[in-house]
C-alpha cells in the first residue's frame, strides 16, 4: 500500500461503481479513510466492504441538499473532510430533438448542482477549521469534443470545469485547492450497459495512442491530484483520455 494519502478522510461521491469506484479503492490502497457516498446506498455499503482499508458507505443523493447536509456532518462527526471526489453523474444517450426540460434538469441538477452543494458544505466546513483541502471534479473530455447524443450531459459537464476554475480563485488563499479531471469513453460498468460502448473502436481511432481505457486510468491520475504530490496543482483540467482530445 502506498501511503501517500495516510491520515486523510476522503468523500468519494458516486462510487457505487465505475470510475468513482475506481477511483475510491485507489484513494483507499493509498492511505486514506473513505466515505463512498452514492445515492444507491446498498450498492455504497457492497462497494466499501469490496474495498476494504475501512471504507464505509452511505446513501447520499448528491442533488439533495438535505442529504449532502447529513452526509458530511455524519461522516467525520461535524469536522471537516480532506478530500472531496465528486465522481457522482448521470450519463444519458439521447438525441437534441429529445431533449426537454425535464431531461435537462434532470442532469444539472446531479452533474452540475450536486457538485456545487458537496463543494459548498466541504469547503465552508474546510474554511471554519482553517484546514487545508482538495476538491477534484471529475468532468469529461465530452466537454472539448461536443459529443452527440449527450447536450445537457456535455452542458453540465462544461460547467464543472467553468466552476472549478472559479471556485479554485475564491478558496486558494484558504490553502484549498481545486481541479477537474476529465475521462475519455472509459470501460465502466455504466457505459457497458449504454450505446456508448458502441463508440470504443471509433473513439480508439482518434487516441494518439491504442487501447481501451479503464477505470483504473482515471483512478491513478486523481489519487496524484488529490495528494500532496499536486500541491502546486489548482484550477486546472486535467485530461485523460489516451490523447484523444488535445487541449
Amino acid at each position: 500500500m502506498n501511503a501517500k494519502l495516510q491520515g486523510k478522510l476522503a468523500v468519494v461521491t458516486g462510487a457505487a461503481q465505475g470510475i468513482g469506484k475506481a477511483i475510491a479503492r485507489q484513494v483507499a490502497e493509498d492511505g486514506a479513510t473513505v466515505v463512498i457516498a452514492d445515492r444507491n446506498g446498498p450498492g455504497a455499503e457492497a462497494a466499501a466492504a469490496e474495498i476494504g482499508h475501512g471504507a464505509r458507505g452511505m446513501r447520499c443523493d448528491v442533488s439533495s441538499e438535505a442529504d449532502v447536509a447529513e452526509l458530511f456532518d455524519t461522516v467525520a462527526e461535524g469536522k471537516a473532510v480532506d478530500i472531496l471526489i465528486n465522481a457522482a453523474g448521470i450519463v444519458p444517450f439521447i438525441s437534441w430533438d429529445e431533449v426537454d426540460l425535464a431531461h435537462w434538469q434532470k442532469i444539472l441538477d446531479t452533474n452540475l448542482t450536486g457538485v456545487f452543494l458537496t463543494s459548498r458544505k466541504a469547503t465552508d466546513m474546510m474554511r471554519a477549521e482553517k484546514k487545508p483541502g482538495v476538491v477534484l471534479n471529475i468532468s469529461s473530455n465530452s466537454f472539448f469534443a461536443g459529443t452527440p447524443n449527450m447536450a445537457a450531459y456535455v452542458a453540465s459537464k462544461g460547467g464543472v470545469i467553468g466552476f472549478t476554475r472559479a471556485l479554485a480563485t475564491e478558496i486558494g488563499r484558504a490553502g484549498i485547492r481545486v481541479n477537474a479531471l476529465t475521462p475519455g469513453l472509459v470501460d465502466s460498468d455504466g457505459v457497458k450497459g449504454s450505446p456508448h460502448a458502441d463508440s470504443f473502436d471509433f473513439v480508439e481511432m482518434l487516441q494518439a495512442m491504442p487501447g481501451r481505457g479503464q477505470p483504473e486510468h482515471i483512478a491513478k491520475v486523481a489519487s496524484f491530484l488529490v495528494s500532496d504530490d499536486a500541491e502546486w496543482i489548482t484550477g486546472q483540467t486535467i485530461n485523460v483520455d489516451a490523447g484523444m482530445v488535445r487541449v
